[in-house]
């Protein structure tokens, strides 16, 4: 690190949990952000913030009027124009020495594997089932720790699947693919603004955690804040042998 580093970065080094070392491995790693909105936009800034040294950003969609409420790396200035390149926009005026890729395309399983395999960790910000499963699918494939979170209404929840640990769920052991499911958007039912910043913020953290090699990760662990009561729920999650995508490891 030069001197500027050793300056931007010092309220980190003074942490004995992550000093001059831990530093070095966050400027080192790359992280993959599925998802730009209101859980990608916290997440991607305290990434950057924090000095991942490459950020990859995934985001089909484009900035609209009424995700400015909570997705705060978008301006209205910005308004029309691809998430990717607006969230990369913020994260560059925040710490130019961050490397930004954006990639304005939906994921699917095929496209997802290189992406994945080339990360150190991997955040799910989406708000798609059939994506959330994709993704875990390729964490899976290339044994890399995946950070998912999710948001609607008054409501969050935050884990970490990380099949590198032989006792750890993934996703789909938590959530099977085949079961019944009802897909809930902001568009019809409403989120609390701070709520995706809560929960953003938290995926940030866990994903710092994981890339140094510090503190407990959530892993095998499901919170979930009731934002109406400000009350944690905390749930063991325990790995099915069965599982169709984990079950063989």
């Amino acid at each position: 690190m030069d001197d500027d580093q050793l300056l931007r970065y010092s309220r980190h080094i003074m942490l004995d949990a992550i000093g001059i070392e831990g530093q070095e491995r966050i400027l080192a790693a790359h992280a993959l952000i599925i998802g730009a909105g209101g859980l990608g936009s916290p997440a991607a800034l305290f990434l950057a913030s924090a000095g991942v040294g490459t950020i990859t950003l995934v985001d089909d969609d484009v900035v609209d009027l009424t995700n400015l409420q909570r997705q705060i790396a978008h301006t209205t200035a910005r308004v029309g124009q691809a998430k990717v390149d607006s969230c990369a926009a913020a994260l560059h005026a925040l710490n130019p020495e961050v490397v930004v890729r954006g990639l304005r395309q939906r994921m699917d399983r095929e496209s997802l594997a290189p992406l994945v395999t080339a990360a150190d960790v991997v955040l799910d910000c989406t708000d798609n089932y059939a994506t959330r499963h994709a993704i875990n699918a390729a964490c899976v494939a290339a044994h890399k720790p995946l950070v998912s979170g999710s948001a609607i209404r008054f409501d969050g929840q935050i884990s970490v699947y990380d099949t590198r640990d032989a006792q750890s769920p993934c996703y789909a052991c938590v959530f099977p693919p085949d079961a019944a499911f009802e897909e809930v958007a902001c568009a019809t039912m409403g989120v609390f603004a701070p709520m995706v910043g809560i929960i953003g913020t938290m995926q940030a953290a866990e994903a710092l955690k994981l890339i140094v090699g510090t503190g407990e990760p959530l892993t095998g662990r499901l919170l979930m804040l009731d934002g109406r009561s400000m009350r944690w729920s905390e749930i063991r999650l325990a790995r099915d042998g069965a599982c169709s995508v984990c079950g063989q490891r």
